[in-house]
């Protein structure tokens, strides 16, 4: 009788295990047709939003408003590029929640769940849109259960479509790209920015890693934006970034591109991503990650989930 109980257990089991496995795939299968749909959505919704900044770049009088800085600045071209995206997809997918960065400037949601949550910065580089300076984009992430599956950095004026999901690699313009795999500090072409902020400390830690950097990299440069400074490192057109004082907003696009691109992100203190530190580090490698990291000089800025 014991035996028999025990075979019975032993293919109930079996059975158990392989309707386990059976639901991993078909959950699997389920969340590829679901991004596929998702991919598709945001890519049309991005080019409409492309257009509005093209539209807006070269108006002189652009309308603005002050946020933390009288450099941290918002446009209305900002805010409706945010609306629309956001208007889009929240009629395509109803249940899909977000992080905005104009929203969350003004009050809005700034908590990341398991739930799919489309992460956007309407306008990466305002300043340079106010400007009229070309180097400004749209940054779109999608994460599902807190990773991120789709990343969507758009540069209208420049016409670059930097584009990744997750385990299908990184493409500018429907072209597979890859980072340059530099392993060497003096090789590296470094981007690095001064930010939004004006805060002493931050502006004394930006002068001392420039000046410890310079004599021992190739050369240091800044687009003003952050989602095309790691672009460019997806693109092997740059080999690090680094920068404290970012958002979420700023880097979930760029990170799943750089990694799908062969990079890794990581915290500048070479510890894993944090992606509420408001820290980020982008390299071709992990040696030129870890090389960099020795350097800087450390910031560390209130965390936004704090």
């Amino acid at each position: 009788m014991l035996r028999a109980s025990l075979s019975i257990s032993a293919v109930c089991i079996k059975e158990f295990r392989y309707i386990s496995f059976v639901s991993i795939i078909l959950i699997r299968k389920m969340t590829e047709i679901n991004t596929d749909t998702f991919y598709e959505a945001i890519l049309k919704l991005t080019k409409e939003a492309g257009k509005l900044i093209t539209d807006n770049i070269n108006n002189r009088n652009k309308l603005t408003e002050v946020k933390a800085s009288d450099i941290d600045l918002v446009t209305e071209t900002d805010k409706a590029v945010e609306k629309l995206l956001m208007d889009g997809l929240s009629k395509q997918f109803k249940d899909h929640k977000f992080i905005g960065e104009e929203t969350v400037s003004a009050g809005g949601n700034l908590h990341l769940t398991d739930a799919p949550t489309w992460i956007i910065d309407p306008i990466d580089g305002t300043l340079n849109f106010i400007h009229s300076f070309p180097h400004s984009c749209v940054s779109v992430a999608l994460f599902i259960e807190k990773k991120p599956e789709i990343g969507i950095i758009y540069n209208p004026m420049m016409n670059q479509l930097f584009t990744a999901r997750r385990g299908k690699g990184a493409f500018l313009n429907g072209n597979q790209i890859h980072v340059s795999n530099k392993k060497a500090l003096n090789e590296a072409l470094i981007m690095l920015e001064g930010g939004t902020s004006r805060d002493t400390e931050k502006m004394k830690t930006v002068y001392q890693n420039q000046q410890k950097l310079m004599p021992k990299v190739q050369g240091l440069r800044a687009l003003g934006s952050a989602a095309l400074n790691m672009a460019m490192v997806a693109l092997g057109a740059a080999d690090a970034y680094f920068e404290f004082g970012i958002h979420i907003w700023d880097i979930a696009a760029g990170e799943l591109i750089i990694k799908e691109a062969g990079g890794v992100v990581i915290d500048p203190s070479g510890d894993d991503l944090k992606r509420f530190s408001r820290r980020v580090l982008a390299a071709s490698s992990p040696e030129l990650a870890e090389k960099l990291s020795k350097e800087l000089v450390q910031f560390y800025p209130t965390p936004d989930d704090s």
